[in-house]
């Protein structure tokens, strides 16, 4: 059943991920060439400022996910109904702050931002922007914790992507008619509304169940604050770049920066769809036994570190040609920044390639045990931006965020080793530095070659060649140095084509997907 859901998740994710790229992306053109550059800033810098809010969810969001791990893996549904319970409450308790947040942003953000756009606009951009989330967030926010837990983590996806699709044609038909730019982001509201019904109907349907009134177990999210911090620190990664940009430079500069970021945040999703697919499986396993998980995690990280860098490596050789023609005509400010992708390259690699390791620390429950080292680590890329901003402008963001990184991954990487697996942390150093130096011969080999991208097709061709070319290299290079893991994870294919195989034979008992 894992096995399964593991594939429907990895399967509806990449689906979700392909289809939001093919939509989305006309979108911040759209919006360039229709409304100007100052306009894409604006709603990028609104968009990442109300991303803060789900702050209030993090906590208690990542702590029921790591406490029901336990009863799912038992099938203890009055456990199950327990934590749901107190995690209910807390949403209850914190939907009307977003509300009131919400509210509150939309009141001060238009005195605390300089821009051509009128006062009432910005406003009814960040409400309309805020809004849905927020609704959402108090009616549906437990469920979509349990369907992440469970593994269904697909059926979450269906929803969002069919929302995704509508709300992106939507806005696409509405700024080629060059609307009010407020009625483009009322869209996302209606259609956030309509998702929100069609997960009520889903749990209806599927778990009746399901009992949020029961006792709450408030011990089993009684780290929902460690937690915080440590999503805290996350959304800071994710958001920090973005407004100090907003309030230190100008918001011609932050579209700079969002056009970059709009690129390496689709690989964001697309590792984070896979990490998500199989993340519960790893929770699952951690309490089913040591010597089984053992082998499960060094299977994932070698292979998932391996895909995190084959996606970067081809990122990094288009990402300069795509933005060129991407932005081509629109000129009131220079898009083509040559020492950008590398800073981009190096600030995602650290923050993606490092999940696994992370993933044993939040299954494990040690939220509390690593709360300074996410202080420092948020402390860093605070003052570090804030400083180099001032000098380097973009380039000292950036700066600022890789050098909290460069410390936060290795502090990771020592914990989740010597604390939780008990073993020498320089297993996952070894594949870091590995996957560096597959990295750098590309590159290399890559300036040797004398083509150029000049068209979309040319690149949209040009990413599928060069990935089904650089992701086999790694995944080659990864075997070949580890051929136990590669063994190993030979046997966990073979279990799960035993597995389907048995299901469709005549007279055998049928097991469960």
């Amino acid at each position: 059943m894992k096995a399964k859901r593991s594939i429907l998740n990895l399967v509806f994710g990449l689906g979700s991920q392909l289809i939001t790229i093919v939509l989305s992306i006309f979108i911040p053109r759209l919006i360039m060439v229709n409304y100007g550059s100052e306009a894409n800033g604006l709603v990028s810098s609104v968009v990442q400022i109300i991303a803060y809010l789900a702050l209030l969810e993090a906590g208690v969001g990542a702590a029921s996910l790591q406490a029901l791990y336990k009863p799912i893996a038992q099938n203890n549904r009055e456990s199950i109904n327990s934590i749901l319970s107190a995690t209910a409450m807390y949403y209850k308790k914190t939907g009307f702050y977003y509300l009131l947040s919400v509210i509150a942003i939309s009141v001060i953000y238009p005195f605390a931002v300089k821009s051509e756009l009128g006062m009432w606009q910005v406003m009814g951009i960040v409400l309309f922007n805020g809004l849905g989330g927020a609704i959402n967030y108090y009616y549906q926010g437990k469920f979509r914790v349990y369907l992440l837990a469970e593994g269904k983590s697909y059926v979450d996806t269906s929803v969002v992507t069919i929302g995704n699709i509508i709300n992106n044609l939507v806005r696409i038909v509405l700024l080629l008619q060059s609307v009010d730019i407020v009625l483009v982001q009322a869209s996302y509201f209606a259609v956030t509304l309509l998702q929100m019904v069609a997960f009520h109907i889903y749990k209806k349907r599927h778990y009746k169940w399901l009992d949020f009134n029961k006792e709450p177990d408030l011990a089993s999210i009684n780290q929902k604050n460690f937690v915080l911090v440590h999503e805290l620190s996350y959304m800071i990664f994710r958001n920090t770049d973005v407004l100090v940009l907003t309030f230190f430079t100008n918001l011609k500069i932050v579209s700079v920066y969002v056009m970059y970021n709009m690129i390496f945040t689709i690989i964001d999703n697309i590792v984070n769809t896979v990490n998500t697919s199989v993340r519960f499986a790893l929770g699952h396993s951690y309490h089913e036994g040591r010597a089984k998980f053992i082998k499960l995690y060094d299977a994932y990280e070698l292979y998932f570190m391996a895909f995190v860098f084959s996606l970067l490596t081809v990122a990094y050789i288009l990402i300069l040609p795509f933005i060129t023609l991407y932005t081509s005509g629109v000129n009131d400010v220079d898009y083509v920044l040559y020492w950008i992708p590398i800073l981009f390259v190096a600030q995602k690699l650290l923050i993606n390639a490092r999940s696994s390791a992370n993933n044993v620390i939040n299954i494990a429950g040690h939220f509390k045990n690593t709360l300074t080292r996410s202080l420092l680590e948020s402390g860093i890329n605070l003052a570090a931006s804030l400083i180099l901003v001032q000098f380097l402008g973009i380039y000292g963001v950036l700066l600022g965020t890789v050098a909290a990184l460069l410390y936060r991954s290795t502090d990771i990487i020592l914990y989740a080793n010597r604390r939780l697996l008990e073993r020498s942390p320089w297993i996952t150093f070894r594949r870091w530095l590995t996957n560096i130096a597959v990295f750098a011969g590309i590159i290399y080999l890559n300036n040797l070659v004398d083509y150029s991208f000049d068209s979309y097709l040319s690149i949209i061709l040009g990413a599928f060649v060069l990935g089904i070319i650089i992701l086999p290299i790694y995944i080659a290079v990864a075997s070949i140095l580890e051929r136990e893991v590669f063994m190993d994870s030979l046997r966990l294919f073979r279990g799960l084509g035993v597995k389907m195989r048995a299901k469709f034979v005549p007279g055998k008992v049928k097991v469960s997907g």
